[in-house]
């Protein structure tokens, strides 16, 4: 044995490899020892943690909804945006005689007709498979229609904006007997209840495949007079001037069936 103790290392490596622990082996990888202290056992820290994750989730999703929310918040109503009738029209169901529906908005000169505010153009498609599902709902009656086609004549344009007092009106718009029922919503509700039926009782039936043999069913045909160029000549002063007698498309209402 070395004289200085101190320096002879392999007497300390032996001596800690030499004892043995007191703890069995899978004892000593067992560390759940630390979180008993704080949980009481294994379980319980499990369960634990896990409640403090989903808690975690959560706030973490109830927070995301609430700002989604906020952000997503629609202005109040102005009187800029289009009024889609389904209001009103719900008020129209009950009755179709009723001073309350009447009075929302009146057609002039149409207390004896359907009228139905449409376009034919396919720029919003939406609209354009509304106004198609109105025509044909009524068409199914056997009834006829007098259709406004605003994309043919602004001046139906103007009409409607006139009677229901708004700039941006959706389409279709129905009215019957001058007074206002609704837009496409209300007439395919009104459809699926029978309520529709009821209220186009007493209207003329038209035969069935009836085709307007002078425009079609277009409602329209070019005007005779200028023959659909808007301009015709003066001869006294020897000028082209604007047809008075169409529209801004050269279009005339058709005589036959829109009488």
């Amino acid at each position: 044995m070395s004289r200085f103790a101190f320096f002879n290392r392999s007497n300390t490596i032996h001596a800690s490899s030499s004892e043995k622990s007191e703890k069995p082996f899978d004892q000593l990888l067992d560390r759940s020892g630390s979180l008993t202290r704080f949980y009481g056992s294994v379980e319980t820290a499990k369960s634990s943690i896990r409640g403090r994750m989903v808690k975690k989730l959560c706030n973490l999703f109830e927070s995301t909804k609430e700002s989604s929310a906020k952000f997503n918040m629609k202005p109040p109503h102005h009187g800029s945006e289009p009024r889609s009738g389904s209001k009103l029209g719900l008020k129209a169901r009950s009755e179709l005689g009723s001073e309350e529906s009447g009075m929302l908005f009146r057609l002039p000169g149409a207390e004896d007709r359907i009228v139905v505010y449409l376009t034919s153009l396919r720029g919003i498609r939406r609209t354009f498979e509304d106004c198609n599902a109105v025509k044909m709902i009524l068409k199914g009656f056997r009834v006829w229609v007098d259709e406004r086609d605003v994309s043919m004549d602004c001046a139906y344009r103007k009409e409607l904006q006139s009677v229901m007092g708004e700039e941006h009106v959706a389409l279709p718009q129905v009215f019957i007997k001058g007074k206002y029922i609704g837009g496409a919503d209300e007439i395919k509700s009104l459809f699926e209840t029978g309520d529709l039926k009821r209220i186009l009782e007493g209207f003329p039936k038209v035969k069935p495949g009836f085709v307007c043999e002078n425009c079609g069913d277009a409602r329209f045909v070019p005007c005779d007079n200028c023959h659909g160029s808007r301009k015709i000549f003066d001869e006294d002063e020897g000028l082209l001037k604007r047809c008075m007698e169409c529209n801004e498309n050269g279009l005339t209402r058709c005589s036959y069936c829109c009488s």
